[in-house]
């Protein structure tokens, strides 16, 4: 079991170099590496860079993607999430979490902006994929096991559902160092729309979009 999933880690890895250098969407660096300089009060876009005379291997390095649930759970949602917070990786046009799904937890219906997804199954299995744009709002899913991997095109609404019977965890590769959440119920319901609009867009009544609005204004 422990070399089965050190397996699916190194997979996860080479997926996460192919991603973060094959289909970058971020500007292409100027040198050879630019460590987050966490302590600059500079802002840019992006993150100053570390002295390189101060860098170790530790800038380029994460410990922890192995262990379940040891990220910031959703309570709404029941789904945790893990940065695996590199330094090494600013300005290289890659970030990487790794996602644990609980049965009859979500991942609820989302969008990136500024960047495809690529995610490989650690453990688990999943309903995964993603919704193409309108007009044609077409479905691409599948029921994911451990070793797939699925892919999303940059910006298009995905989700993932566990509605199985065991937990489930993946690792996710995004190819920006800040490719943006927008959860899209919290968006619409849970920013202070007016109800009448989200009525007529929803193609239902102020009575319902109100009271759908209550659960995440709670």
């Amino acid at each position: 079991m422990a070399r089965a999933s050190a397996l699916l880690l190194v997979v996860a890895a080479v997926i996460a170099l192919v991603a973060g250098h094959g289909a970058a969407f971020d500007p292409n660096p100027l040198q050879d590496f630019c460590v987050a300089d966490t302590t600059s009060k500079v802002r840019v876009n992006g993150i100053p860079c570390k002295d390189p005379a101060t860098v170790t291997p530790d800038d380029f390095f994460f410990s922890g993607v192995d262990r379940a649930g040891a990220g910031t759970a959703s309570r709404r949602y029941g789904f945790t999430a893990l940065p695996v917070q590199i330094p090494g990786l600013n300005t290289l046009g890659a970030s990487h979490a790794r996602v644990d799904v609980p049965p009859g937890a979500v991942f609820p219906p989302h969008i990136h902006p500024r960047a495809s997804e690529t995610a490989v199954v650690l453990g688990g299995a999943v309903y995964f994929g993603f919704v193409s744009s309108y007009p044609d709002n077409k479905v691409y899913a599948k029921v994911l096991r451990k070793g797939d991997v699925f892919a999303v095109p940059q910006g298009l609404v995905h989700f993932l559902y566990n509605n199985g019977t065991e937990p489930a965890s993946l690792y996710a590769t995004l190819s920006s160092q800040n490719p943006g959440l927008v959860l899209l119920a919290d968006a619409l319901f849970g920013s202070g729309l007016p109800d009448d609009l989200l009525a007529k867009a929803f193609l239902t009544d102020v009575g319902t979009a109100q009271r759908i609005g209550a659960k995440f204004r709670a």
